[in-house]
């Protein structure tokens, strides 16, 4: 086959619309656009989610349900009492904490509360610490790494 033998697909491309062109063309008299009203008019075109003048749904979603804060950062939490488990000497790091099931994942920063006991002497590298878990761990002898 040459090049000038290549011929289009039958009804590769679709005529447009001429609206208003008589109604033999099938979008004479009121082109497409229906009666009478707003939408029928000439002029520009409503944008979406105009609703005619009235307060569009969008504007007064804010005020219905509030909304969600997709900047805050979300911690997976480990209590104090958490760290009573590993032995005497151990160091803790994020991956320790998951291998064990402490932390369901990986993905968020460590923060460790101050709820509970803690005898062992152990050192943890954490995201944060509360007030109460420094003091917690420094009374049982242990090290805080704030990473």
């Amino acid at each position: 086959m040459l090049e000038h033998d290549l011929q289009q697909a039958e009804k590769a491309r679709k005529n447009r619309k001429r609206a208003g062109r008589g109604d033999s063309s099938g979008n004479g008299s009121y082109s497409g656009r229906g009666m009478k009203g707003q939408k029928s008019r000439s002029g520009k075109p409503l944008r979406p989610g105009f609703e005619g003048g009235q307060l569009p749904l969008i504007k007064g979603l804010p005020m219905k349900r509030g909304f969600n804060n997709i900047f805050k950062t979300q911690y997976s939490i480990v209590n104090v009492s958490d760290l009573q488990m590993f032995p005497e000497g151990t160091e803790i790091s994020n991956k320790t904490l998951f291998e064990h099931g402490l932390i369901s994942t990986l993905r968020h920063p460590v923060k460790v509360l101050g709820n509970g006991e803690l005898s062992n002497k152990i050192t943890i590298e954490a995201t944060k610490f509360t007030k109460t878990a420094l003091e917690k761990l420094e009374k049982s002898g242990s090290t805080a790494k704030e990473i």
